[in-house]
């Protein structure tokens, strides 16, 4: 079968096409212009931006021999880069509109749990409104409801948990509910099944898990996987959790996806639990508890990583933006005139001024770039010819700053290196 899969870079999406592809169908994946990496496992590419394409002419082109389509695109909040009404409903509702006119009778979407219990948040009234859209449509639709899914990859929550899960002291915050986590392999199995042409259409299902945790519970069971010992636990202040969940947003406005933001503050107070009878009745799957999922997936080196690394992130990146914008603003203020000084010693004549007025200037852009997310590359990039410049100029002009007690041309080399760490650790999937 040829199948569409959209947002098909995505933890889910990706997930989806794999085995889809390992099943035998060929798989069309639609990705917002830019995005990578495209899956191994899919046949053809197209792009589209889900929140732009809102009509139906958009999408009939590309509809084209193909017989089913997956819609697993989601976005948790508005930011410069996402939309949710667009991407939720908008883009959804056309898509679902040029299927019914062409034909593509079976179309599967990737909702939520709880949307359908009264939305708590723009993302679950977005896609509540998306699940409607399609149930008005003359089409074999399926609608499937995970909870936070969790499996071998991870992003957002399911990237948080094992970021919380390498803290020796786990901050609890107040007000979350339980959890029914669910595998992210029963959720590529459960579409697997519906793509069948003997499967039923016009259904909805909740795909939660067995067990039934707290958010502390599940960040537990992943410290035990990684090897560690238990976590000491201390209650967040509400005030401390709020400027966390504020600090998300701020992270939200310049482009970064921190998955502690507002909109998830309300949806875990919800929590994520459901029904799994009407799903295993369908479809004879059997979900997989956490417990059993870690115990069949071998923790690796590369699992401590990522884990140990998640907090020293934003950490990296906040350390960086502001050491390039807090080193403009002091030379344009209280190290001004040492900074003019530096530079007749260096026989700079006339340019002395005017250059540590323009190193300044290109130091607060180097940093305000690596702070936005969608500059964030060529900041670091920018930063790093800056500093190889830096130490170029210095040798050159003023060797003597290598003698230096204070080392301010050897103190450039670790720093040098944490960008190139940036770099390394920039994506985000």
């Amino acid at each position: 079968m040829k199948v569409l899969v959209t947002g098909a870079t995505g933890l889910i999406g990706s997930a989806i096409c794999a085995r889809l592809h390992a099943e035998g169908h060929e798989v069309t994946a639609a990705i917002r212009p830019g995005s990578s990496p495209v899956p191994a496992s899919v046949q053809h590419t197209l792009s589209v931006d889900m929140a732009k394409a809102t009509q139906k002419s958009d999408w009939t082109p590309h509809l084209e021999g193909i017989e089913a389509v997956v819609n697993c695109v989601g976005v948790m909040q508005d930011s410069p880069r996402d939309d949710t009404e667009g991407v939720h409903v908008g883009g959804a509702s056309a898509l679902f509109l040029a299927c019914e006119e062409l034909g593509v009778r079976r179309v599967i979407q990737i909702s939520a749990i709880g949307v359908d219990r009264g939305p708590v948040s723009a993302f679950s009234e977005t896609k509540s409104r998306g699940d409607a859209a399609l149930m008005e449509r003359d089409l074999d639709w399926v609608i499937l409801r995970p909870s936070v899914v969790l499996g071998r990859p991870v992003f957002g929550a399911s990237a948080l948990f094992r970021g919380l899960a390498a803290l020796p002291v786990l901050p609890v915050v107040k007000g979350t509910g339980e959890l029914q986590v669910v595998q992210l392999d029963d959720v590529t199995a459960t579409v697997a099944f519906f793509l069948k042409s003997s499967a039923p259409a016009r259904v909805a299902c909740e795909l939660v898990g067995p067990q039934r945790l707290t958010m502390s519970e599940v960040v537990a069971r992943y410290r035990q996987w990684m090897g560690w010992r238990p976590a000491r636990r201390f209650e967040l202040p509400r005030l401390l959790s709020a400027l966390l969940y504020r600090a998300g947003d701020l992270a939200g406005a310049l482009g970064w996806r921190s998955p502690m933001r507002s909109t998830a503050a309300k949806e875990i107070a919800r929590g994520a639990v459901g029904d799994a009878t009407h799903w295993s009745a369908l479809t004879g799957i059997v979900p997989q508890s956490l417990d059993a999922a870690l115990a069949t997936k071998p923790v690796t080196v590369q699992d401590r990583w990522f884990a140990k690394l998640y907090f020293l992130k934003p950490l990296i990146f906040v350390v960086l933006a502001l050491f390039w914008i807090a080193t403009g603003i002091v030379s344009l203020t209280t190290g001004f005139h040492s900074g003019v000084d530096l530079m007749v010693q260096a026989r700079t004549g006339m340019l002395a001024v005017p250059g540590v007025v323009a190193g300044a200037i290109a130091d607060i852009l180097v940093g305000l770039a690596i702070a936005y997310r969608p500059a964030a590359r060529r900041g670091l990039h920018a930063a790093i010819a800056l500093s190889l410049f830096y130490i170029l100029a210095g040798t050159i002009l003023l060797p003597e700053l290598w003698n230096e007690p204070l080392g301010p041309l050897m103190k450039i080399w670790p720093i040098l290196a944490l960008h190139f760490v940036a770099l390394a650790i920039l994506d985000e999937r």
